[in-house]
């Protein structure tokens, strides 16, 4: 009888969940390393596995969109955590959010009863000598960090991200708050709160006064994707306004459009939790009361999360891994994930079905699955290997990452035709079994 190979997978976040599901669904078994029950780093709270630390939306469900897109993909592939996101799914209009609790432990559920996934609650601090993926996210322990770097001979790549406060439903004014998705897409699952040119102009004094939590050991380097609210304020009065306070859309009634308006998207299937969109911050606790409180709708609001910011970090992609997620110069040793330099929930997802996939064909003698680029999976994993190093920052899935398409077409047109052309490549690899 042959002797099958077990794979380590360090890291129990969305990446490494993923790797592990798609290594265990073809026989392989895997030793997975957690260690937020010994050790938790200061974004976490749960000891389950792929807690949601940000926000708690997948982003939009609209396949004209490179995130739904991906979504898409990744739901036609057997993806174990797109079949949590749809488990434990909260109204969102036309997006896709969870409530992070059941979320999480639908997966911690799955992975820690499989019989093929032995799990073990411990820190590592190097690499093993065995096949390997590591996904151990972008708040990995500075000793592993330190260790990788050391190996590739590269600087510490970094970013701040910020996370935005959670709010209890009970305590938000409905009387001067009202429910409303924008443009009256999907369902009216959002709580706005409309501000008035007055109310705006006082609270943005304040908050561009506030007084924030700054870094002392590093220098602050923060990712545009994730910004914090009061950081995005600075750098004009009208910023918010065009973006996470637009007002377009939202309005209570006909012609009656609000100067500013701060959303509140469910964050639990009970529907008691709310977390402030576009709101990540790294404000002092007593100061993001005292600015939130200043919002009409939530002079009373009962904070249950702050907002905090941590350092994110991640490797330089161009120079360490190929497409498939394996490292040039280290064969055994996959990188998944957001310390593989891509951006969010489902870019982590991808990320971690195509190195657990690859880990799969790598240890069985096979040749890789090389995902062409004009898929959604594929695009993500062709910038990680040809981003210009001196350049490269982590970045969310979106059209631009695809391949021209020739002959004249509008912008629309151009989507429709990445959408048709992926989903299609999709089928035919499934047909031919190229998956498996």
């Amino acid at each position: 009888m042959m002797n099958i190979k077990i794979v380590t997978v360090i890291g129990a976040g969305l990446a490494g969940v993923e790797a592990s599901y798609q290594l265990v669904k073809r026989g392989i078994p895997v030793r997975l390393y957690e260690m937020k029950k010994v050790k938790k780093s200061p974004a976490h709270q749960l000891d389950s596995f792929a807690e949601l630390v940000c926000s708690n939306s997948f982003r939009s469900n609209d396949l004209m969109n490179a995130a739904g897109l991906l979504k898409e993909e990744l739901r036609h592939l057997d993806s174990i955590i797109m079949r949590a996101a749809e488990y434990a799914k909260v109204p969102a209009g036309s997006a896709l959010a969870v409530d992070r609790h059941v979320f999480s432990n639908y997966l911690t559920d799955f992975i820690r009863n499989h019989p093929l996934i032995e799990v073990i609650d411990d820190e590592i601090k190097e690499l093993p000598n065995e096949p390997c993926i590591i996904a151990t996210g972008p708040l990995t322990s500075p000793d592993l960090f330190n260790y990788i770097k050391d190996i590739t001979g590269e600087d510490t790549l970094y970013f701040y991200d910020a996370a935005a406060p959670i709010i209890e439903f009970d305590s938000i004014d409905m009387s001067k708050a009202y429910f409303k998705s924008r443009y009256d897409k999907g369902e009216a699952t959002y709580i706005n709160c409309p501000m008035t040119k007055m109310e705006y102009d006082a609270w943005y004094k304040e908050v561009i006064n506030a007084n924030c939590v700054v870094p002392k050991e590093f220098e602050l380097k923060i990712f545009e994707g994730c910004m914090p609210f009061e950081e995005m304020a600075k750098r004009g009065e009208q910023t918010l306004l065009y973006g996470p306070m637009k007002p377009v859309g939202l309005q209570k009634e006909e012609g009656h459009r609000p100067y500013a308006v701060v959303q509140l998207r469910q964050d639990n299937v009970a529907a008691s939790l709310y977390n402030i969109v576009g709101f990540q911050t790294h404000l002092t606790f007593g100061e993001q009361q005292r600015i939130i409180r200043m919002i009409p709708g939530l002079e009373k609001a009962n904070i249950v999360r702050y907002g905090v910011m941590h350092m994110n970090s991640f490797i330089n992609a161009p120079k360490i891994i190929n497409r498939y997620y394996q490292m040039k110069h280290f064969p055994d040793y996959f990188i998944a994930g957001q310390l593989s330099g891509v951006e969010g929930y489902l870019e982590s997802a991808g990320s971690g079905f195509l190195a657990g996939i690859n880990m799969a064909r790598y240890i069985q003698n096979k040749p890789f699955l090389d995902m062409p680029r004009d898929t959604a999976l594929g695009a993500q994993a062709f910038y990680l290997e040809n981003a210009l190093p001196e350049l490269f920052q982590p970045m969310n899935i979106n059209f631009g990452l695809f391949p021209e398409i020739s002959g004249r077409h509008t912008r629309k047109d151009r989507k429709q035709m990445i959408v048709k052309h992926s989903l299609e490549t999709i089928n035919q690899m499934m047909e031919e079994h190229q998956f498996d």
